[in-house]
């Protein structure tokens, strides 16, 4: 059955009869023409001739041929084990795991993003107030760091799905996040580590007049910055696979609680983040530096031996391995036999190890595809493959043959990249608005009858809409999508994310009309010049809604886009699949620094007298075209992804039960 489209509304699958496995028999090999060949190749037809040795006269694919994943290879791959790598026995598995396991890693989760959050708000003031850097400096400073932090969760992925394993990787990274947060409270606590205050005030920082901080005291500063955002880095794809991994796929209703699973574990984050916005600036303007900080370490601390407490609970699945080095020699095989043909003379089969379990440690057997053909090549058998004095034919060059299963590792990979690639647009939207709606809050009155709110507060406005949407999804949203859509869940993965998508548009196209009529508003009443006095007339609460529009766009599109690659990427890759989803961001972040660039160098026409878009001054600047750029640039990259998401095809399960194939929906 050829797949189906990813934005097909999606059904149960009707139910399948139970039948034991068959064997698909074929010819003999040696009998073959060329055409046939080249069809046994592409379809992987299994034999006896193919799986045992026969007589001289007949050729045999070394190392046993494809053979079509089965029953045990549906689960044998992804068994889990305990921290000392060996299989949990089934009358252990129902006293670990599940969700008891699951709220302890959530504790964790809550920890990181409360300091995440907390220093991308807290440090870019320390750096200005305390470190008397530039406000542009330090802005881009904090930006580096959230970016890198991001980014470079492709670290943390590669070296739990290669060598450590997701838990000892987590255990590592969470200590040495917690040893950057102890090391910026010492930088707020000590005077010697930060430049002399005496005289600074207020003017004297506008005017740049304070005393500088020493090179020394910026390179202590930073190294502890960036101490923590690799701890980040290394937590950031791990903490949701590590926890998708305490369900037992096999297990019936497993799609069910994976999806719940992903829901609170965003709503961890959540959590996490709004403690950072109002507890943690609260303790900062009220108790000082040295105390925000201290709390965060603190909360890191504790955290972390909530982790370590729940070590008997929880289900380990084994590395598979370095995925770059078998990404790599799947691209080297297949760069050397690019010439070689299905119907050559020395054509023996597509090459895959015989028996349930596949050679990749820790994943299943993958069923073959037809996406990038040209990738083939690299699991081409030909006469030459076999190593000299191999005997039975298993040893094999791996830079020159490659199983079916390690390619189609490579092709799962690409498949996934277009779809967190069209969600770098809205992590620019997110990087956007955690900047300019602060500076339009300055200018707005933030009092509501005997409530003031702290600017530096109102990011907390989206994660209160994400905690009210996660915390009632499953009794107002998921009812009612799944009666106009008949979806079992209400919407598939990816029309989640699309959803999302088109939400972050009417987020920003929103936040443009406001501004429009905001910066007219100041002109009209004479606040041109006074951009950091607020105007008592004109409410900061007109920002709920496109807080409120850009949370729902994050619930849809960032929880579903973590649950899609979790389930989509190869068994001994989700790691690195889920740090596709923070990469994302990371570039998202990098790629709102250079817009902001590229807008103010074309804009600014100092000769002619002529402000940036991005001004200073907001209320001489044009934030509203900004934004108006931003709708269009997430118009067309809503498009692209409508496209992406009409050609993606989910990746064919094997049934544990059965060797029936159906698509996942």
């Amino acid at each position: 059955m050829a797949p189906a489209s990813a934005m097909e509304l999606e059904a149960p699958p009707p139910p399948v009869a139970r039948a034991p496995a068959k064997e698909i028999k074929s010819p003999e090999v040696s009998a073959l023409s060329s055409l046939q060949r080249k069809k046994l190749g592409a379809h992987f037809m299994d034999s006896d001739e193919r799986r045992f040795p026969t007589n001289a006269g007949t050729r045999t694919p070394l190392g046993g041929g494809y053979e079509p994943p089965s029953a045990a290879a549906a689960g044998g791959g992804t068994t889990p084990v305990n921290i000392r790598g060996q299989p949990i026995a089934a009358a252990d598995l129902p006293r670990t795991g599940g969700w008891v396991a699951a709220f302890f890693i959530f504790g964790n989760e809550v920890a990181e993003r409360m300091a995440y959050f907390g220093l991308s708000v807290n440090m870019v003031i320390f750096m200005f107030k305390v470190m008397h850097r530039p406000f542009t400096s330090s802005a881009n400073a904090v930006n580096n760091f959230l970016g890198i932090s991001q980014a470079s969760s492709v670290l943390g992925g590669f070296l739990a799905d290669a060598y450590l394993g997701r838990y000892w990787t987590i255990a590592i990274f969470t200590t040495l996040y917690l040893l950057g947060l102890i090391a910026l409270t010492v930088s707020a606590t000590v005077p010697a580590l930060a430049p002399p205050q005496s005289g600074c005030d207020s003017l004297a920082m506008l005017l740049g007049a304070c005393a500088r901080a020493k090179p020394w005291q910026m390179a202590y500063l930073e190294t502890a910055l960036y101490v923590t955002a690799l701890g980040a880095a290394g937590i950031r794809p791990c903490v949701s696979s590590f926890g998708a991994d305490q369900f037992d796929e096999r297990s019936p209703g497993y799609k069910r609680r994976l999806d719940r699973f992903f829901n609170l574990f965003y709503l961890a984050v959540t959590v996490g983040a709004i403690a950072a916005f109002t507890a943690v600036v609260y303790i900062q303007m009220h108790r000082g530096w040295a105390a925000a900080f201290g709390t965060l370490a603190l909360a890191m601390g504790a955290s972390n031996a909530l982790f370590f407490a729940g070590t008997p609970l929880y289900r380990h699945r084994l590395p598979g391995g370095s995925p770059l080095t078998r990404v790599a020699q799947v691209l080297v095989a297949a760069f050397r036999k690019r010439n070689a043909g299905f119907g050559s003379g020395g054509f023996v089969g597509l090459y895959e190890v015989a028996g349930a379990k596949s050679a990749v440690r820790g994943s299943a057997k993958i069923e073959h595809t037809d996406d990038f053909p040209w990738l083939d090549k690299a699991a081409l058998q030909l006469d030459g493959d076999l190593l000299a004095g191999a005997g039975e034919g298993e040893a094999v060059d791996p830079w020159r043959l490659c199983t079916v299963t390690q390619v189609e590792e490579v092709k799962i990979l690409l498949r996934l990249l277009p779809v967190p690639a069209c969600t770098v647009m809205l992590s620019v939207v997110l990087t956007e608005f955690l900047t300019l709606s602060v500076q339009q809050a300055y200018t707005l009155n933030t009092r509501v009858a005997a409530l003031h709110l702290p600017v530096t507060c109102m990011p907390v406005f989206p994660c209160l809409a994400i905690f009210l949407i996660l915390a009632l999804y499953y009794q107002t949203f998921a009812p009612l999508a799944r009666r106009l859509t008949g979806h079992p869940h209400g919407a598939s993965q990816l029309q989640r994310v699309g959803l999302g998508l088109f939400f972050s548009v009417l987020s920003v196209a929103w936040a443009g009309v406001f501004e429009r009529y905001r910066r007219g508003y100041a002109v009209r009443h004479g606040y041109l010049a006074l951009f950091l006095t607020p105007m008592p007339d004109l409410s900061a609460y007109w920002l709920l809604i496109q807080y409120c529009l850009i949370g729902v766009a994050e619930v849809f599109c960032l929880v579903a886009l973590l649950e899609f690659l979790y389930q989509e990427a190869p068994d001994a890759m989700r790691s690195v699949g889920s740090a596709y989803a923070a990469v994302a961001g990371g570039l998202g972040c990098f790629l709102a620094s250079a817009l902001n660039t590229a807008v103010d160098a074309a804009t600014r026409d100092d000769a002619a007298g002529r402000p940036s878009w991005l001004a200073q001054n907001i209320n001489v600047g044009r934030f509203d075209y900004l934004y108006w750029l931003l709708a269009v640039l997430s118009t067309v990259n809503l498009l692209v992804f409508v496209y992406v998401a009409k050609r993606y095809k989910y990746r064919v399960r094997v049934d544990a039960q059965a060797t029936t194939v159906v698509n996942k929906q």
